[in-house]
């Protein structure tokens, strides 16, 4: 090499740094401490959780950590992508996951609490490929949306066609296996992306009528499973069954009633220790945030999440360009959804939908899920809109 050109790559190299330098100072760095914050309690609770009866007393609060850390490293990796280059990659990254939801239902599948949702890796580890389709469905739904139709401000009715059937393809995948919780937030996505694209009130009345009437039939003609049944009922009246339907419920608002203002401190918790609360390390993980660390904790906790919300928002609405703002918006409406309806189901003013809380609960595929969705809030920020 000569000096020559030795000289000309320094330059080059020296820039390169200086870039990434500069791109990671206009990282969102409340949202990134919000984050973090929710994973330190998330395995606070998970630890509380799980101590008197999982294997070796730490081992799932160590695979939780360890799933926390190959999700941030996928959050660094999506970051450091520019967003406007993802969205060529939006129909592979759709069809994985949708072959995905198509392994589910082979012999590779697996049932887990009721729900035929994975494939087992071996070694203890199983992924969960309906979380995969939550990125999937948005980022091909804002690709499919994001181009205006010639002279207007609103996606193509081809495009938007597109976006209804890959949506419905996800969506029918999932009620297959069946996921009920899942499915509504794939549902949210959808309608969200397409609202936010701006497409015309038509389309919006059409698809409130079809959905309002897939409700119906789905009630009408008894199509969902007994257990799902069984969660609506215990939500109108939990005492109707206390010990059986209703027992999830009552079990819930008991430990966070009695966790009171302070809470009984971590580990003090005695419908936690007790393991009278079902699945306490996943879907209803903030019952021990209410238990343990009282109302001000759990107020923490939905500040927290909060706080996630209100940046997203701002990233999405800085944004100057459609892509952008459309998946930084569907990010937003998606976590705002499961966010409301999984700490809803705690304190009874929602049905139980076995929705985990983002970045809290115990869950190797959702946290990954979640993280790259900040990992793409972080990279439109970073690229999304000039800082002059």
């Amino acid at each position: 090499m000569t000096g020559r050109t030795a000289a000309v790559r320094r330059p080059s190299l020296l820039r390169r740094v200086a870039g990434e330098k500069s791109a990671v100072r206009r990282f969102d760095g409340l949202m990134l401490v919000a984050v973090a914050g929710l994973c330190v309690i998330g395995t606070l609770l998970v630890w509380s959780s799980t101590r008197t009866w999982a294997p070796g007393a730490t081992g799932l609060v160590k695979k939780h950590m360890l799933n926390q850390a190959l999700g941030v490293v996928l959050c660094g990796i999506v970051a450091s992508i520019d967003h406007r280059a993802m969205r060529a990659y939006a129909p592979l990254v759709f069809l994985t996951s949708v072959v995905g939801l198509g392994l589910v239902i082979t012999p590779l599948g697996a049932t887990i609490n009721g729900s035929h949702s994975w494939i087992l890796l071996g070694g203890g580890f199983a992924v969960q490929p309906s979380e995969f389709a939550k990125v999937g469905l948005l980022l091909i739904t804002a690709m499919l949306l994001a181009q205006p139709a010639e002279g207007s401000d609103r996606p193509r009715g081809f495009d938007v066609v597109l976006a209804l059937l890959a949506a419905a393809l996800t969506i029918g995948l999932v009620m297959l296996q069946p996921d009920l919780g899942t499915a509504m937030v794939l549902a949210v996505i959808a309608a969200s992306a397409l609202i936010i694209a701006g497409v015309r009130k038509r389309w919006i009345a059409a698809l409130t009528t079809v959905a309002g009437a897939a409700v119906f039939a789905v009630f009408y003609f008894q199509l969902l499973e007994p257990y799902q049944v069984a969660r609506f009922t215990a939500f109108v009246d939990p005492s109707v069954d206390p010990r059986g339907v209703g027992y999830n419920s009552t079990q819930s608002l008991i430990a966070i009633g009695s966790g009171q203002l302070l809470g009984k401190g971590l580990l003090g918790g005695g419908q936690t220790t007790g393991r009278f609360v079902p699945e306490q390390h996943t879907d209803f993980i903030f019952t021990v945030a209410g238990e343990e660390f009282g109302f001000l904790g759990s107020v923490t906790v939905v500040l927290l999440l909060g706080v996630v919300l209100l940046r997203g928002l701002k990233i999405a609405r800085e944004c100057e360009d459609r892509f952008g703002t459309l998946v930084a918006g569907t990010i937003v409406c998606w976590f705002a959804f499961q966010m409301f309806i999984n700490v809803g189901m705690t304190i009874g003013i929602m049905p139980i939908t076995g929705l985990p809380l983002p970045f809290v609960s115990y869950g190797g595929t959702a946290t990954f899920a979640n993280l790259i969705a900040v990992g793409l809030l972080q990279a439109i920020r970073v690229r999304g809109h000039s800082f002059d």
